[in-house]
């Protein structure tokens, strides 16, 4: 229970999928996540409490980096309830294979790396650098549903 005592430390507190709905469902027909052989794959996260769309809007308009980091780094908990929801227990995780992360913005934002490392940061803080940092690619676009301003999708390798 290594990484949910590092949650505990840092204060952070999963949403429980197993007693929801996942989240995503709303979105569409989709599984919240696939599992193959020792790769586990994750349907998006995005920065959602209870259902509610937080940080709505866009980068370098009504949003400012800070407040992106905060989103992205509220995906991530909602990634690490959607690791939890799929193994049973997020110890499970051998590490991090790869993040794509999609940053909502104006066409002259260019700081999208800075926004994707609140995810990433917050990977490393559970997991560790040798773990919890995978490949990562960042996309600036023009929208996403519902108004978010972030989403993550990734993919873990499983001990």
């Amino acid at each position: 229970m290594a990484a949910e005592a590092k949650l505990k430390e840092l204060g952070v507190k999963l949403p429980d999928y197993a007693l929801t709905p996942f989240a995503g469902m709303a979105y569409g027909r989709m599984k919240p996540f696939h599992l193959l052989g020792k790769v586990l794959t994750l349907a998006g996260h995005v920065p959602e409490v209870d259902g509610r769309v937080m940080y709505a809007g866009r980068l370098g308009d009504n949003l400012t980096t800070e407040q992106g980091y905060q989103a992205a780094r509220l995906a991530g908990i909602n990634l690490l309830a959607g690791i939890r929801q799929a193994l049973g227990d997020l110890d499970r995780v051998a590490g991090v294979i790869r993040t794509l992360n999609y940053v909502v913005c104006t066409p002259d934002y260019h700081d999208v790396h800075k926004v994707a490392n609140g995810v990433t940061d917050l990977l490393a803080e559970v997991y560790g650098d040798i773990k919890g940092i995978g490949c990562r690619a960042t996309l600036g676009i023009q929208s996403l549903t519902r108004n978010h301003c972030f989403e993550t999708v990734a993919e873990l390798e499983i001990a």
